[in-house]
């Protein structure tokens, strides 16, 4: 028997895709505001958080403020990206959002630094949707193949922010009263109008389709997750103020242990109703580009927090011009984005560009190991900066869009969120470690300066310098010199406060500076090398055509192949009975249906 029924392609639902670039630049203005607000109030926040502590009697617990919101927008982070994928992205974009300013607005209210610790967990939790969902909702709205033409909008908030945050931070943070609010609460308050605008416009343009499906939802997973996690965050945060191996950080490792040995096994056992289903770790690429991720955020975040202390101790600058001193790595970053994203838009290929931006930004931060030093010119610096910032630029978005690109369209959510917590956690070990590092050494970098500089010149000539033994300012340094403590006591003052180099006498101060560069110097060679490790593991990632279908576009053609394939066995299922000769009528539409299976099986896009 002949079949005479037309072939069945699946076609995208009506509405589901082909999207303007006018309709996604719509719904990018939206992205773009939510993201501005956790990306603002960070460097906000890190500005200002000295004035903060001051107000509050609490600069021994400021500490405690960064780690609750870390903590707390870590975990929610997957949570996110899950939730998302199950109910869809615009209700639980919209509670971030509102999350976030109702918790910005709560700490203008702290009476203390534990009060703010907590105000600053609820804004987390607020926070870790904002980044993860932004990324998720455009793997929704643009395919792989032109998503990274996209990428340098983000980096543009990023960029905008690094220099409005010290800026707006340092305005509020040096002001006593602003309308008769004190003025570092007003470092919170900015985020309630910005946030608002933010709620209406994404309220109004972010309309996407979405198709539930049948779940259940892993509250044992995220338990054991925060169990596994938490502890470690705090350990990372607290760890150098304890002692890596005293008791309580023992029992953090131990706790953190447990959990995630625990959350393992739930989401073993929960399947594909796991917070981040284990299958995903079975594709070579999610698990590479996610280890990766780790030793990449490590690196970055340990290395390029260093750069504004750098400013600030060793140069003198306030933490509003260290902020705008970092505008070349910002330039370099967007400048380098732009260009790798619409390379790979054209062309398809992409897995040159975290190979070139892991090795450019190894060899950033071995020149800084190098060379910058207390007497190393802005000029120099900048260079290097900007090297920095050519290479991070390639890497930190073509990333999240390897691991977009290795998952189906139904985990978008959760695979953004995975890469986005494994690079936040790396993020968090590698600033714990380095300033571990930092701090562990600059005492001794500082007591070798002093004893170095000791026979110049210009040290003896300050030692006897009426003016400057007459300066208040410089009696505890002179004291220092003249009466030596054991063991580098020297450098222990800049541990809790380095303000008091730039009252110093110039020539009084460069050992201070000195010894500071060169711990860092340590500090970035170390990052070099995790960097040269991330280098190592980009070549192993398996290069896999970018799909030319939006995360829209594909489920839709997922749902119609499904459709198809139904259809299809129901009417193979009638034949028989109408023909009368079941046997061969079954044997007659086999192939067919095991061609429709296995079509069903391929990515629509890549037929």
């Amino acid at each position: 028997m002949t079949d005479t029924k037309p072939q069945v392609r699946p076609q995208p639902a009506a509405g589901d895709s082909g999207l303007t670039h006018r309709q996604i630049m719509t719904i990018m203005y939206g992205l773009m505001a939510g993201m501005f607000l956790a990306a603002l109030d960070q460097t906000i926040v890190s500005t200002a958080i000295r004035t903060i502590s001051d107000d509050l009697h609490g600069l021994s617990q400021q500490a405690w403020a960064t780690t609750a919101y870390l903590i707390t927008s870590t975990i929610a982070t997957p949570l996110y990206g899950k939730l998302s994928d199950l109910y869809g992205r615009r209700p639980f974009y919209l509670a971030a959002i509102t999350i976030f300013v109702v918790g910005s607005a709560a700490c203008t209210f702290s009476t203390s630094m534990y009060e703010l610790a907590g105000f600053r967990a609820l804004q987390g939790l607020g926070a870790g949707g904002l980044m993860s969902l932004a990324f998720a909702i455009i793997g929704d709205v643009v395919a792989p193949r032109e998503r990274a033409r996209y990428q340098g909008y983000f980096l543009a908030v990023f960029g905008t922010s690094s220099v409005l945050g010290p800026l707006v931070g340092g305005f509020f943070a040096g002001q006593d009263e602003i309308l008769g609010i004190a003025g570092w609460r007003w470092v919170f308050l900015v985020n309630v109008p910005v946030g608002v605008v933010a709620l209406l416009v994404v309220g109004k343009v972010l309309r996407i389709p979405h198709t539930r499906r049948p779940h259940r939802i892993d509250w044992f997973g995220a338990i054991t997750l925060a169990m596994g996690v938490v502890p470690l965050l705090i350990v990372a945060e607290q760890g150098r103020e304890w002692g890596w191996g005293s008791g309580v950080s023992l029992a953090c490792y131990l706790i953190g242990a447990v959990g995630v040995i625990s959350w393992i096994l739930v989401e073993r056992r929960m399947g594909e109703d796991a917070l981040i289903p284990m299958r995903l770790f079975s594709d070579r690429i999610f698990s590479l580009a996610s280890l990766i991720g780790v030793i990449f955020g490590m690196a970055m975040f340990g290395g390029f927090m260093l750069i504004p202390q750098y400013f600030q101790i060793v140069k003198g600058a306030s933490p509003t011009k260290a902020g705008l001193l970092m505008i070349p790595v910002m330039v370099g970053m967007m400048g380098s984005s732009i260009l790798s994203g619409q390379i790979t838009s054209k062309t398809g290929r992409y897995k040159i560009f975290p190979i070139l931006g892991t090795g450019i930004a190894a060899i950033a931060m071995g020149l800084f190991a190098l060379y910058v030093d207390a007497g190393t010119s802005l000029v120099t610096t900048s260079m290097f900066m900007v090297l920095l910032g050519i290479g991070l630029g390639q890497c930190m978005q073509t990333l999240i869009l390897v691991v977009q690109n290795a998952v189906p369209p139904r985990d978008m959510g959760v695979a953004t969120s995975a890469a986005t917590f494994f690079r936040q956690m790396g993020a968090t070990a590698g600033t714990a470690v380095f300033l571990s590092v930092l701090f562990s050494n600059v005492s001794g970098e500082i007591a070798e300066a002093f004893t170095r500089d000791a026979q110049t010149p210009a040290f003896k000539s300050a030692l006897s310098d009426p003016a400057v033994l007459a300066d208040p300012a410089n009696g505890p340094v002179i004291e220092m010199v003249r009466h030596p403590g054991p063991g580098g006591a020297q450098g222990s003052g800049v541990l809790s406060d380095s303000s008091f180099i730039q009252h110093l006498d110039p020539r009084l101060a460069a050992p201070f500076k000195e010894g500071f560069s060169e711990a860092m110097q340590l500090v970035f060679l170390i990052a070099a090398c995790v960097m040269a490790v991330a280098f190592f593991l980009v070549f192993f990632i398996k290069e896999v055509p970018l799909r030319t279908m939006s995360g829209l576009e594909a489920k839709a053609a997922e749902e119609a192949e499904r459709a198809a394939e139904g259809a299809a066995d129901a009417e193979a299922s009638r034949e028989p009975a109408a023909t009368g000769s079941g046997a061969a009528a079954r044997a007659q539409s086999s192939p067919e249906q095991d061609a429709r299976r296995a079509a069903g099986r391929r990515w629509p896009e890549n037929d």
